[in-house]
């Protein structure tokens, strides 16, 4: 009679493939922020050019008013604190996602340390089984012999 195979640690294996799951999730998601990190700041980037280019025509046009200048000298600092704030989100998102990579790394490899055990494992059982099926076998064989020789 065989006994079935049964992996003592499978909800262990189980619970870590499913953090494996969720950090892949959670990289997903960082990797999306990032990308709409890096669109609010091209966009925060293209608004800084043109302020700075819209500066730049009115200075040298010369017909404009001071309170205009200041207006428009205004207008280009909220620009390069919008984009210095663009920077600073960018760089939080690329942290983010270096982070949650490193998590779904070791997630990742304690997964497939227990896929590993439990396969290392199965077939063990396995040779076990085979040699006590071989083992019952040979028995049977020998007592045959025995009777057939007496």
């Amino acid at each position: 009679m065989s006994v079935p195979f049964r992996f003592r640690l499978e909800r262990v294996r189980a619970l870590r493939e499913r953090k494996e799951e969720l950090a892949k999730a959670e990289l997903a998601q960082a990797i999306g922020r990032l990308s709409e990190s890096e669109h609010r700041l091209r966009a925060a980037d293209e608004r800084l050019s043109k302020a700075r280019e819209q500066h730049r025509s009115a200075a040298d046009a010369g017909a404009t008013s001071g309170a205009d200048m200041r207006a428009r000298q205004a207008y280009l600092e909220r620009a390069e604190r919008l984009r210095s704030r663009g920077a600073e989100e960018m760089s939080r998102s690329e942290s983010e996602v270096e982070d949650r990579n490193a998590v779904l790394g070791r997630a990742a490899q304690e997964h497939e340390m227990l896929k590993r055990l439990k396969e290392r494992r199965r077939s063990e059982h396995l040779h076990e089984l085979a040699r006590t099926e071989g083992k019952a076998l040979d028995e049977l064989a020998i007592e045959r012999f025995r009777r057939s020789a007496a």
